[in-house]
């Protein structure tokens, strides 16, 4: 029998606060966490602005000062959310750790370390580079540091698929749990790459809001004026458990994964498929999975990165996927508006806030859709949050090299 998989734990960090509490207020007020990155030296880049986590040392309590500076930035924030995410769940590792187990998504890796190392490595020569520089820059030591400081046997591993990351790796831990192989499991994404590499690459690709001068403003999704997206940086982590040991000990459920979906768009490497195919293939797969019909659906957390091509594409997949008179009836809205894009993080911080969406009842908006693009015309919850019942929700990520993947999550039930 196909066991049940619910969220009992949940964390984040972002350019709107260091906690979930902080970061969903945040969101509810509709305040954006864009501005001038300064946490690192991009001084020479044309673009300087960023969802940037301000003012972040990690605990000692959770990594002791001389280990932090032996691993790049992105770790630092999964250890950081893991650490709140554990906490709110209450769930005992040490009684269960062969069962416990770590999927996280993470896109690019340790940029930052990189070319600071890199930089070493020209200045000083290859003597200098660290022996911590392979462990401290790898996607999986995220994972394998989790296991190591909570010592859980279970499986450990990350997910690198551009920005459907996340996705990916929370669809993976879903179905370790529904096959019983684990009963719990840690999950969700991390993403650092505020730093001249990653933004420089960005920046030439033509990718990135031009809107330097109103960093607040720059990302619009849906907005006539969006001319690309803002970059982002944090981690989202989710505590998924059985849900019927879940229930056993009393745990708080916060919303039940219903199903996900993946596809390719099998168009190209960074663009999206103009009719969304791929887009529409795992949103209609994830739906399949989760036993629920189109008609169902209440809310929409869109990709929604403030491209031109990118939400347009998004838009008529949901209107072909939900049938377009439905799709006017639900809400849609994006959090990047306010985070700015996460890349591989994306999806698990979007998790989260689509799974405290179920829980509090309270849809999030999209800000700065001061004009709404005519060939974007669903209702995105412009400037202020909505209060809705939500039954299922979808949560969307597309990647680079043509992959997309969706979850539907759904409020609990006996």
């Amino acid at each position: 029998m196909t066991k049940r998989v619910v969220i009992t734990g949940m964390g984040a960090i972002c350019g709107l606060g260091h906690n979930l509490n902080d970061i969903w207020n945040g969101l509810l007020e509709g305040r954006s966490g864009v501005s001038v990155a300064d946490s690192y030296d991009i001084s020479s880049l044309a673009i300087q602005i960023a969802g940037e986590v301000k003012n972040f040392e990690i605990s000692d309590d959770i990594l002791p000062a001389k280990e932090a500076s032996r691993y790049d930035r992105f770790i630092h924030f999964a250890l950081h959310a893991t650490d709140e995410a554990l906490k709110d769940s209450g769930v005992d590792i040490e009684k269960q750790k062969e069962k416990v187990g770590a999927i996280l998504g993470v896109g690019m890796g340790g940029f930052p370390m990189t070319e600071t190392t890199g930089k070493t490595f020209v200045e000083r020569g290859p003597r200098r580079i660290s022996p911590f520089f392979i462990p401290g820059i790898i996607p999986n030591m995220a994972t394998g540091l989790l296991s190591i400081r909570y010592g859980f046997m279970g499986v450990n591993y990350t997910v690198a698929s551009a920005c459907a990351s996340s996705c990916h790796a929370i669809s993976s831990a879903c179905d370790e749990i529904r096959s019983g192989r684990h009963d719990v499991m840690i999950t969700g994404g991390a993403e650092s790459t505020v730093c001249n590499l990653a933004m420089g690459g960005f920046i030439n690709m033509k990718a990135f809001s031009k809107r330097v001068d109103e960093p607040q403003k720059a990302s619009r999704p849906f907005d006539t004026d969006r001319d690309g997206f803002v970059m982002g940086e944090g981690a989202g982590v989710l505590i998924l458990e059985d849900y019927d040991k879940a229930v056993a000990r009393g745990a708080k459920i916060y919303a039940e994964i219903k199903g996900f979906g993946a596809s390719s768009d099998a168009h190209h490497i960074t663009a999206p498929h103009p009719e969304g195919l791929g887009a529409i293939s795992c949103m209609n797969k994830a739906i399949e999975n989760a036993g629920i019909k189109p008609s169902e659906i209440d809310y929409v957390n869109a990709h929604g990165t403030s491209t031109p091509l990118g939400d347009k594409a998004e838009t008529g997949a949901i209107k072909e996927v939900l049938g377009t008179e439905n799709a006017k009836k639900i809400n849609v809205s994006s959090t990047k508006s306010m985070t700015g894009h996460l890349l591989g993080a994306a999806g698990g911080i979007e998790t989260v806030f689509t799974a405290k969406a179920i829980e509090t009842g309270i849809i999030p908006p999209t800000i700065n859709l001061d004009n709404q693009d005519p060939e974007c015309d669903l209702n995105y919850t412009p400037h202020k949050p909505v209060e809705r019942k939500i039954r299922y929700a979808i949560n969307n990520s597309f990647g680079f090299g043509s992959t997309n993947s969706s979850l539907v999550l759904g409020s609990i039930t006996e």
